[in-house]
């Protein structure tokens, strides 16, 4: 018979039986609440990570393959770049049995020391980046060894390592596992050897090479890893990146490989220190315990970026504190009362050479090496700071070429170089794109909503210290006011350039038409007539300069190679009756080390990238032409110029100058220039802002209107939006 024990204080009975599985006569005695918290227990990051492995990228076999690719291929970008290397990237993918996949990437970089390659591909939350407040592609030292994780966990296979660093004469050879509860690595099988090529079998010099096996699926399309590795290599233009899928016999399924087309890495970035626009109560609450100075003045101009002293004291004044009290000392309210004065009193922007774009040459040169087309317009806005966080807007629209009318456009995401491949619909991106009305810009879009349709492709790249994302798979941007309207006035820049490049290409096409239809016709007609008469033929220029009645502007693009300099000639035409007057201008890639050299009709500068040329005379039935060459750039890196005129008439061929844009292209010049000397104490805030209207004052030229204007990169408002 079953025998009951009433345990005193609990209520209910419990058996003998049941005391020693496990339980002592202690564990019935307890409270309910007591007793529910002794069974909690510390999960360790890896062991969240293997039970939520979505989180990672990790939820479909078709995904998988492509976050693993993902993660290998930006560890290897942001390596190569840092150690100021030309990255070369391999992929490959062999199909095995079932659907297990392995795959092997392997890159030229700096390696990885022995006694690191644990921590790198075995511990969560490992990272170099996460503190430092720059561009990065990643930040929370989580991806690659996500992808050990799924390796074992979905097939119970080890990583493979090779690692070669310059200093040592052998490669490391291990085999490297998780221990989830530890969040640790595990390793086998280490050894050192020399590490042989497996196309040319030279010893490799430095570089890593990872090989995994994994549950995934291979697949072709828009959400591919052949994809990924397209979309990677247009804004990493420095990058060379090969790509070969195997099939279970060896036989190839894809393959593909995407040079480089530029020798020229992205810039240095430079860590920054975080803006007060930016901070939370708590992470102020902190910085404020951790703080080594003594005085509040110290600590905020040594902590924060755009604090000078004038505004520390502004702030400490707003928040009722002393100049020379403690940090340490500071109570929550008081933190409370400094968040607030960071809201009201004016500061500096944060540096902005924490940020690295892609730049509009060379924006032009990936999508070039990927898609063939006929017309590119590209636009790299100036930085701009949202909630203490510096960030950059660049797009480009290429038109045209093998590009399908059929379907709605191809439109290319990235943050920070990395490509966004998912959830397109719900990524900011994409609604700045569907917030313009493209129709007017020669796009079909139907009811002006969602993505417009024709043969043209979208590049969207946001740079920045802090994108935000909407979940942890980075796969779509969230929503910001700020970061929208930057985007929306970027894409209303390259969608005037394709108005532009279609109103100059029909204009050209008729004229051409014109032009050949009159040649043909007046010298049968002239020859037939002086027959019939017994006369001389007349002369016919004359003539077909009063039918043509036009000026015609041709831009020619060359290549210099005893001076090394990029060319440009600009033909003008004058098929009209009388004499013509113009001022010709031309947008130019003026950048750090490039200049106008061999320019023997000088002109004179406008703004920043337009140089301007003035023709007094233009005689009927003439034409002239202006050249000159830019240096700094290599061969190949400029390939178009978008021509202007200032004057009468129309010049087909070449888009009328916005006086008014252009005026206020100058005036952010001025201002940022302004801005730029802010730091530097040799100069007061008068001085600044008389050197800014001097600069102003210096510029200015006579506002014509009815014009539009394809060039530049400045701030519009909505209703300077025009429609020829």
């Amino acid at each position: 018979m079953f025998n009951s024990v009433l345990v005193s204080g609990i209520g209910y009975l419990a058996s003998p039986s049941s005391v020693g599985q496990g339980r002592t006569w202690w564990w019935y005695k307890m409270d309910p609440a007591e007793r529910l918290a002794s069974k909690q227990k510390q999960i360790s990051i890896s062991e969240f990570f293997e039970k939520n492995k979505h989180f990672l990228g990790f939820d479909t076999l078709q995904r998988s393959i492509i976050t693993a690719v993902k993660e290998a291929v930006d560890n290897s970008l942001d390596a190569c770049e840092e150690s100021r290397i030309l990255p070369e990237i391999r992929v490959e993918i062999q199909r095995l049995k079932g659907d297990r996949l392995r795959l092997i990437t392997r890159d030229n970089g700096p390696g990885i020391p022995r006694e690191d390659i644990e921590n790198v591909f075995g511990k969560f939350l490992l990272g170099s980046r996460f503190h430092a407040i720059r561009q990065t592609r990643g930040q929370q030292g989580i991806g690659i060894t996500g992808v050990v994780m799924y390796g074992q966990l979905t097939a119970g296979s080890k990583t493979k390592v090779i690692s070669k660093i310059s200093r040592d004469s052998s490669a490391v050879f291990v085999e490297l596992g998780i221990d989830t509860r530890r969040n640790k690595a595990t390793k086998s099988g280490e050894n050192r050897d020399i590490w042989l090529d497996e196309k040319t079998s030279e010893p490799v010099p430095h570089g890593l090479k990872i090989e995994t096996e994994m549950r995934a699926k291979y697949q072709r399309g828009r959400q591919s890893v052949h994809q990924y590795l397209r979309m990677t290599s247009i804004v990493n233009p420095h990058a060379s990146i090969s790509l070969i899928v195997r099939d279970r016999d060896g036989s190839t399924i894809e393959e593909d490989e995407w040079q480089r087309t530029t020798d020229r890495l992205p810039r240095v970035v430079s860590e920054i220190k975080p803006h007060p626009h930016g901070i939370q109560l708590g992470s102020l609450q902190r910085m404020l315990r951790e703080a080594e100075e003594r005085k509040m003045t110290s600590f905020l101009r040594h902590n924060f970026s755009g604090v000078s002293m004038r505004a520390a004291r502004e702030i400490l004044d707003q928040s009722g504190l002393d100049e020379g009290r403690s940090p340490k000392r500071i109570s929550g309210d008081d933190a409370q009362r400094m968040i607030n004065a960071f809201r009201r009193v004016k500061l500096l922007s944060p540096p902005t050479d924490c940020l690295s774009p892609i730049e509009d040459l060379l924006i032009k040169k990936g999508l070039s090496k990927a898609i063939d087309s006929r017309f590119a317009s590209t636009i790299t806005r100036n930085p701009k700071v949202t909630q203490g966080n510096p960030y950059q807007i660049e797009v480009g629209l290429v038109f045209g070429g093998d590009l399908s009318a059929d379907g709605p456009i191809e439109v290319l995401r990235f943050a920070n170089r990395v490509p966004l491949m998912y959830q397109q619909g719900g990524c900011l991106l994409t609604k700045a794109l569907e917030a313009v009305d493209w129709k007017r810009y020669g796009l079909d879009h139907p009811g002006g909503k969602g993505i417009p349709k024709g043969p043209a492709a979208v590049l969207i790249h946001l740079a920045s210290t802090n994108v935000q994302f909407t979940s942890e798979a980075k796969e779509a941007v969230s929503d910001n006011e700020e970061v929208f309207e930057e985007i929306r006035l970027a894409m209303l820049e390259v969608g005037r350039g394709l108005k532009g490049h279609l109103k100059k290409s029909s204009q050209r096409k008729k004229a051409r038409e014109k032009f050949e239809l009159i040649n043909i016709i007046l010298p049968e007609i002239s020859k037939k007539s002086s027959e019939i008469l017994s006369r001389d033929e007349p002369d016919l220029a004359p003539i077909i300069t009063r039918i043509m009645d036009a000026v015609f502007c041709e831009e020619e693009m060359g290549w210099d190679d005893e001076k090394g300099l990029a060319t440009c000639s600009i033909t003008i035409y004058n098929y009209t009756a009388r004499a013509r007057a113009y001022t010709i201008l031309a947008k130019w890639p003026e950048g750090d080390g490039t200049a106008i050299s061999d320019n023997p009709l000088g002109g004179a500068k406008q703004a920043k990238g337009l140089w301007a040329w003035r023709l007094d005379t233009l005689n009927p039935g003439t034409a002239t032409t202006i050249h000159f060459g830019v240096s700094g750039l290599r061969k190949g890196e400029w390939s178009d110029a978008e021509i202007f005129y200032r004057g009468n008439g129309e010049v087909i061929g070449a888009s009328k100058i916005d006086e008014k844009l252009l005026e206020e292209l100058r005036k952010s010049e001025a201002l940022e220039a302004a801005e730029a000397e802010l730091g530097q104490p040799k100069e007061t805030i008068p001085q600044l802002k008389e050197r800014a209207e001097d600069s102003e004052a210096s510029q200015a030229r006579p506002l014509v209107e009815g014009q539009t204007s394809l060039f530049g990169d400045f701030t519009t408002k909505d209703g300077m939006e025009v429609d020829e």
